[in-house]
């Protein structure tokens, strides 16, 4: 009989404790259906059909709550971690970003999509269906990129100030000038060889293609990285010409 009230009392707790929400609790962000989300981003149909497929469950209002998920500690774990992602990415909330900053998100999907960091393993442990495919890989890929392609080159000088505070609102989301993040440090690139930071982990392809840093080169890699190296895990192009002639003139300093 005691053995019976302990168990009794045991699940009380664990199902009470399911009720407190150390982290915060992401359940209470109201939701409107998952074939809302991104109605009216200007992103390509493919790629919207994995991030509502594979992201959405933790990047959005839109999250689907297994029985599991109401036990804890392990509710408050998966809550910990879907209030963190909503807050670096929330696509109920696309529409609202200026535009700027979804283009600073969209390369930091593919960043992370080509490297393999997202969905996180924790997440897989439990949802292998959500493991990214080469072809939902590819899907993301396209994210940023122009339906007319990049303009053609203009001639003339940059402004390297313009260049300077484009680098800061579109680029610092993987690089900077003097420290390695998700992309290499910036400093010196001018005239530097591809892949030629130490101790960095590029592509093979990109370490391989003997490319040196130039105008011209950085020119046509900031247009559409896809077409200078195949291999590569950059994840972001420049469509506008002026805004391309301005960073690489910021980079040249």
């Amino acid at each position: 009989m005691r053995s019976w009230i302990i168990a009794f009392v045991v699940v009380g707790v664990v199902m009470g404790l399911g009720f407190v929400h150390p982290f915060g609790d992401p359940r209470v962000e109201s939701t409107k259906g998952l074939g809302t989300l991104l109605q009216g981003a200007n992103m390509p149909a493919e790629a919207r059909a994995v991030l509502m497929t594979k992201c959405a469950d933790c990047h959005s209002s839109e999250t689907r709550w297994p029985v599991y998920s109401y036990v804890a500690p392990g509710s408050w774990l998966m809550e910990r971690d879907i209030v963190e992602a909503r807050k670096k990415m929330d696509l109920s909330r696309w529409e609202e970003l200026p535009e700027e900053k979804q283009q600073v998100l969209m390369a930091k999907i593919v960043q992370e999509a080509k490297s393999g960091d997202m969905p996180p393993l924790q997440y897989l442990a439990l949802h292998w269906d959500a493991r990214l495919s080469k072809a939902d890989v590819a899907a993301l890929s396209m994210l940023g990129k122009s339906e007319g392609g990049s303009e053609a080159a203009l001639g003339g000088e940059g402004d390297a100030a313009r260049g300077k505070a484009l680098f800061e609102r579109r680029c610092t989301g993987c690089h900077a000038m003097d420290v390695d993040r998700e992309g290499p440090r910036l400093k010196g690139v001018f005239g530097r060889k591809a892949g030629g930071v130490a101790g960095f982990n590029y592509s093979a392809g990109l370490k391989g293609a003997g490319i040196i840093w130039t105008e011209a080169t950085l020119e046509r890699w900031l247009s559409d990285p896809d077409l200078v190296v195949k291999d590569n895990n950059m994840d972001f192009s420049v469509s506008k010409a002026e805004e391309r002639r301005d960073l690489i003139a910021y980079l040249k300093q």
